[in-house]
């Protein structure tokens, strides 16, 4: 298992990843179309690859013989700036595995990966949005020291899901 940071080569094989694993975790919330609208807008190569080349997004990969399984990515400045008291939050975007391995520890490492990236770069908190009803990654949150902080929405397509906010302060 390598764990390593994204250049633009993975960009394919990363924008295909993010699109399994949303769609493994919550495609059948959605309609046909909002979901492909949204993979289309948010998981797609050129997309995936602006974030790689550009400033605001910072990734890590995990491989296993050479195919990409789970990721995570952090973002600064969040979008969730207002809701916080923290002078200088990051926000964990994404940690996502392959079905096959999750509760493998994988995530885990990820986390303790994006705590340590945002404490060298100074950030003062991290936050993140998970859906309401997830409640095995509300419950590995938790187990990090995040708590919940505000109830908000995340848009696929014309739907929108009921999220929570959480944040740990470092």
């Amino acid at each position: 298992m390598i764990f390593r940071p994204a250049t633009l080569a993975d960009a394919p094989a990363l924008a295909k990843l993010g699109a399994e694993t949303f769609v493994a975790a919550f495609g059948d919330l959605y309609t046909p179309k909002d979901l492909a609208d949204f993979l289309a807008e948010v998981h797609n190569p050129e997309a995936v690859g602006g974030e790689i080349a550009g400033d605001a997004c910072t990734h890590r990969l995990v491989e296993v013989d050479g195919r990409l399984v789970a990721f995570c990515k952090l973002r600064y400045p969040t979008k969730f700036g207002d809701y916080t008291e923290a002078a200088n939050p990051i926000e964990l975007a994404q940690l996502y595995a392959l079905p096959g391995y999750t509760g493998s520890g994988i995530g885990a490492q990820l986390m303790d990966w994006a705590l340590s990236h945002a404490r060298e770069q100074g950030h003062d908190a991290v936050l993140l949005s998970v859906y309401a009803e997830n409640f095995g990654a509300q419950r590995f949150y938790q187990r990090h020291g995040f708590a919940k902080i505000a109830d908000i929405t995340f848009k696929v397509g014309d739907h929108y899901d009921p999220e929570y906010l959480f944040e740990l302060k470092l």
